[in-house]
C-alpha cells in the first residue's frame, strides 16, 4: 500500500449532486409555500451542510425561523431522491479505479447527511474507499478537522502523509485546519478565482490531470 493517503470531498468533487440538491431544497419551500430557488443560487449555498443549505434558502422568507422543520422536510425527501439526477463526473471513475489499483488508500469525508454519503458512496464506488463519512450528531463538520482524523485513523496513517482533495473554500480551510496539502478540482461548485482568493494553491483542472499532479506532489 502507497504510504500517501487521499481523502476526497464528495459533492462538486466526485460526484454532481447539485440537481438532486436543488429539487429537493424546492421540495421542502414549495412544501412551505416559499419561492424556488435557482440551480446558481444552490450552487452558492451548499459546502457548509445541508442545515445550513436551508437556512441561506429560507434567508428572507417568513419561515426563516422555522428552518428546522424546513430542513427535516428536506432530509425526508432527498435520502429518498438523492440518486435520481447525481452522478459521478466524467472520468472520476477512471482516477478512482486507477488509484485502487496502484495502492492508495482512500477515504470520502463529506458535509452531506451522513445517510446519504453512505448510500451514494455504496452506489457508484463499491469498495474503492476504505473509510466513507458524511455530517454526524457529536462531530463538527468541516472546516472542523474532526471527521477528517476519523478518516486518516481508519487508513492507518497520520494527517502530514494524506492530501485533502475538494472544490471549496470550505475543504481548503479543512486541509489547512487538519495540517494537510490540499488539492482545489475545478469541475465543481467553485470557480479558480473564487477559490484563489480563499487560499488554493494547487488546481486540478480536469480528472484526468490529477494522478500527474498528485505524483509531482509526492
Amino acid at each position: 500500500m502507497k504510504q500517501t493517503g487521499i481523502i476526497w470531498d464528495l459533492d462538486g468533487t466526485l460526484l454532481d449532486t447539485l440537481q438532486d440538491l436543488m429539487d429537493a431544497t424546492n421540495y421542502a419551500l414549495r412544501t412551505f409555500g416559499c419561492a424556488e430557488r435557482n440551480l446558481e443560487e444552490i450552487r452558492s449555498f451548499v459546502g457548509n451542510g445541508a442545515g445550513l443549505l436551508i437556512q441561506r434558502a429560507l434567508a428572507g422568507t417568513e419561515h426563516e425561523s422555522d428552518w428546522k422543520d424546513v430542513f427535516a422536510c428536506f432530509r425526508e425527501y432527498y435520502d429518498g431522491h438523492c440518486r435520481v439526477k447525481t452522478a459521478p463526473y466524467e472520468g472520476i471513475m477512471d482516477v478512482l479505479t486507477q488509484l485502487k489499483e496502484e495502492g492508495y488508500p482512500m477515504a470520502v469525508v463529506s458535509n452531506k447527511p451522513d445517510s446519504a454519503v453512505r448510500i451514494l458512496c455504496a452506489d457508484h464506488f463499491g469498495d474503492l474507499f476504505t473509510e466513507v463519512t458524511g455530517e454526524v450528531d457529536g462531530c463538527p463538520r468541516k472546516p472542523a478537522p474532526d471527521l477528517v482524523f476519523r478518516a486518516v485513523d481508519a487508513l492507518g496513517l497520520v494527517p502530514q502523509q494524506c492530501i485533502y482533495v475538494g472544490d471549496s473554500e470550505v475543504d481548503i480551510q479543512t486541509a489547512e485546519n487538519a495540517h494537510m496539502r490540499c488539492i482545489s478540482v475545478l469541475w465543481g461548485f467553485r470557480d479558480q478565482a473564487f477559490l484563489k482568493e480563499n487560499g488554493a494553491t494547487c488546481f486540478c483542472r480536469k480528472p484526468s490531470d490529477f494522478v500527474r499532479i498528485l505524483k509531482e506532489m509526492e
